[in-house]
């Protein structure tokens, strides 16, 4: 019996072991075929994203930031790229602990991976996972500088595999240091110093070699948040974040006990060591760089250079609060989205705990994190980063209402904690107690340029919310659709046709089935609401789409794609079909600023630019700006197609007064913008755009008092764009606002409601204090008495008449009056009546 029991038992075991060799090899082959898949999906993203990837090796020629200081009109300084910064830094030059402060901080592994740590990638996932949120990152140093060098700021994953395989390029490419030394010298550490030697310089007045341990962890511990925890914005956020690089420093080794304790015992002193930045505009800025990177290569870095740009520091400053509060109002529109991030409250055991770990979060567009420290039924106490614990009233929290899918919001919330709830890190704007203000940052985002109609000079100029959230120009590099804002050059085409501002127009459904059409075309009315018979003036006061398309169809598609490119579009970027008379082209807003210039300076061309004037390092003048100017009185010819032979016999010297003086300046024939339209016609159209302010879709504007501004609003299909474009005879200012990813804004999100208060906000501070400047009035207008139903000219038994002005030899006919009862023929409205 025993023997029978040990053979089945082993049997038994011969059994099991053999299922286990079968789970094995099972595992064995499931892993090996997930491994062969990972890899050949790999090879695949790999082999789709080679092609776009950019040549790592062009890094070598990559020059380091020295002195290149950027200036407004009135000499106030934008920004000192590389500034105290005379030689590029050598790897053998950066002091030991200077490399193992920011490894300490940045990347713990960077001499051991090979660009990416899987390592820290596991170990960050499960640290966000424990935490229920975004706490750590896992980008290592080299994916930081391919991250900064090549790729944009979108967040896709598309971005984030191109970062990975750069990162392994360059690793191929370059040695460790030679990697670590373009980081260090490339990185932003705040008060407009790149890299580590010129911010030794800026904060400490020292050479890298001079540094002490603390100080080397303070210019460590600033790129999390570089323009608020730099020790001269903050000198208290500055030797916290110190004391987290030290720990981290004492954690590795990199120091002793001793070292730990004098470092981070030691004051902070630091103050600037060179000039303070005075007007934030930094998307100029960056515009300025690449325009002298391009034309002087990288002498721009070490050379001294001084642009002296056509930026006005008031209106620059005016347009990044409307830019912001127009942004801002928009979100609040939309609903809470929630909190950024959560806190673990039990592990955070002090006020200066609290100001760490808000550290981890950036301000962005003036804009500061908080964190909830407790909710009540009707408020809720904040620790602000940088302000300290403030109390937000339920004034001041009850818009938050929950976003929901599709553009739109829950019920209004009825309590706090519907909002918020302890250890929540949220955003908020304001200086003081009183005066903050619980917000979000937006998702949309905007632009704001505006420029003198004269010469083209850009005096304002906003890319988007935050430059350093995101360094997309939208102002200068976006492409998006104007929508109703286009209008006014379809008007100008067709009043160079014979056209005029009492031309009839049926406003009623139309469908466009024309040969070489896929399917035909039935274009939207805006609210589905049809005026019938209108008269051009009002048309684009309302905005009314099927009037435009009629008009355009009636002048010709291929004529009007032709005219309109006289106001600087180029070709690929105008739809030629009827579409374009809705505005379907794809123009940035300084091109469509500059094309409203045309109607506030008399018919004129100007050519947009920003840099006025550029300066060596010894002050001499090296290149002054000499743009064409816009001059009514100058004797040009009037006719933009008039021959060379005519042009040329026209041509004069003419007194201009240019500037803010009271001197005249002669101006030579050369230096005059070329007139695109007939000045009458421009006239027209300002005086047009004038109702749209006064009674049309403008009328948000009435509230700056003025009766010489004039404007378009714009909205693009299901409202991906919203715009409002206006102006006076000194300045054009146009906003967009829209989705980098090109979604709708929400039903009811049009120009009016979401571009033009910005504009209203900005335009405000601009013509502060200025005098009534209308554009000019050419000769050869003429205001005569018309019938307001028919556009004919009234006759004296019609008491309904009204003003309208004219090209004086493109009059309506006269109207046979037959009393109220009576109507005038009308066609079907393809064709206007006169």
């Amino acid at each position: 019996m025993l023997a029978q029991f040990r053979l089945s038992n082993k049997l038994e075991r011969f059994s099991v072991t053999k299922r286990y060799l079968v789970l094995i090899s099972r595992i064995c082959v499931v892993l090996t075929g997930t491994i062969v898949l990972a890899a050949f999906a790999n090879v695949c993203a790999y082999a789709y994203l080679r092609p776009a990837l950019p040549d790592v090796s062009s890094l070598h020629e990559v020059q380091l930031q020295v002195p290149l200081r950027v200036y407004t009109r009135d000499g106030k300084l934008i920004a000192s790229i590389g500034d105290q910064r005379r030689i590029p830094v050598r790897y053998e030059q950066l002091p030991k602990r200077l490399i193992q402060a920011f490894l300490a901080t940045e990347d713990d592994r960077f001499f051991q991976h090979h660009g990416v740590d899987w390592q820290g990638i596991l170990r960050a996932a499960v640290a966000n996972l424990k935490a229920g949120g975004i706490r750590q990152g896992a980008s290592t140093i080299t994916m930081q500088v391919s991250r900064d060098m090549f790729l944009t700021p979108r967040r896709d994953m598309k971005r984030k595999m191109s970062e990975i395989y750069i990162s392994l390029l360059m690793e191929t490419e370059f040695t460790k240091e030679e990697i670590f030394s373009l980081y260090v010298n490339k990185i932003f550490l705040g008060q407009r110093a790149y890299g580590v030697g010129a911010a030794a310089e800026v904060y400490f007045g020292k050479t890298l070699d001079e540094l002490s341990i603390a100080e080397m962890a303070t210019l460590a511990g600033i790129p999390t948040a570089p323009s608020v925890v730099n020790p001269v914005a903050n000198a208290e956020a500055a030797k916290v974040r110190r004391a987290h690089v030290l720990g981290r420093m004492r954690e590795l080794n990199y120091i002793n006990a001793t070292e730990y304790e004098q470092a981070n015992s030691s004051p902070m002193e630091s103050r600037l060591h060179g000039p303070t930045i005075e007007v934030d505009a930094p998307y100029v800025a960056e515009m300025v760089r690449s325009d002298m990177q391009a034309k002087y290569g990288d002498s721009i870095y070490t050379a001294g250079y001084r642009v002296y740009t056509t930026i006005d520091s008031r209106l620059e400053r005016a347009a990044t609060v409307a830019l912001r509060t127009g942004l801002l109002q928009y979100d609040r529109r939309h609903g809470w989205r929630g909190a950024t991030a959560k806190i673990d409250m039990s592990k955070v055991a002090s006020t200066g705990g609290l100001e760490a770990e808000l550290e981890e979060f950036p301000i962005i567009g003036g804009l500061r994190p908080a964190v909830v420290e407790k909710v009540d039924e009707k408020s809720a106490e904040i620790y602000v980063r940088g302000l300290g614990t403030v109390t937000l009233p339920w004034e001041k929290l009850s818009w938050a209402r929950r976003e929901l899918p599709e553009e739109k919001v829950d019920r209004a919330p009825t309590q706090a904690s519907d909002i918020v709830s302890r250890g929540d890190v949220i955003y908020t704007v304001g200086t003081t107690g009183d005066s903050l203000q619980f917000v979000q940052v937006p998702e949309a985002q905007s632009a704001l340029v505006s420029v003198d109609p004269r010469d083209g000079a850009v005096v304002a100029l906003m890319g988007g919310f935050d430059f350093f959230q995101s360094k997309f120009n939208r102002a200068t590099q976006a492409r998006r659709q104007p929508g109703s804002g286009f209008k006014p050059f379809v008007y100008a085409a067709a009043f160079d046709k014979g056209y005029t501002p009492a031309s009839i127009v049926l406003d009623a459904p139309i469908v466009i089935d024309e040969a070489g059409m896929e399917q035909a075309w039935r274009p939207k009315e805006n609210e589905n609401t049809f005026f019938g018979p209108i008269r051009l003036r009002e048309a684009l006061a309302h905005s009314r789409n099927l009037v435009s398309v009629r008009l355009m169809r009636a002048i010709g598609a291929d004529y009007t794609w032709n005219y309109v490119q006289r106001f600087g579009f180029e070709k690929n970027q105008l739809p030629n079909n009827l579409t374009m008379a809705l505005g379907t082209a794809s123009l940035s807003p300084l091109q469509v600023a500059i094309g409203y210039a045309t109607f506030a300076n008399g018919g004129f061309k100007v050519t947009p630019y920003y840099i006025d004037r550029i300066e060596d390092a010894g002050g001499k003048t090296l290149v002054q700006a000499d743009p064409a100017i816009a001059c009514s009185e100058c004797g040009q010819v009037s006719d933009p197609t008039a021959n060379a032979a005519k042009t040329a016999a026209n041509e004069r010297v003419s007194m201009l007064d240019v500037g803010p003086h009271d001197g005249k300046t002669v101006i030579e024939a050369k230096n005059l913008a070329p007139q695109i339209i007939r000045p009458q016609v421009a006239y027209l159209l300002a005086d047009m755009m004038v109702d749209v302010i006064k009674h049309g879709t403008g009328v948000g504007a009435r509230v700056l008092n003025r009766d010489d501004i004039a404007g378009k609003t714009g909205t693009s299909n299901d409202q991906h764009d919203a715009w409002f474009n206006g102006f006076n005879g000194s300045l054009v200012t146009s906003v967009w606002t829209g989705f980098d990813q090109d979604r709708s804004l929400g039903s009811g999100e049009e120009g009016a409601h979401v571009s033009l208060p910005t504009w209203v906000f900005f335009m405000h501070q601009a013509l502060a204090g200025t005098p009534r400047h209308l554009w000019p009035t050419p000769d050869g207008i003429v205001t005569v008495r018309i019938s307001p139903d028919t556009g004919l000219l009234a006759s004296s038994d019609n008491p309904n008449g009204i003003m309208e002005k004219f090209i004086e030899d493109n009059l309506p006919k006269s109207e046979v009056y037959e009393g109220p009862h009576n109507q005038n023929p009308m066609t079907d409205g393809d064709k206007p009546l006169f």
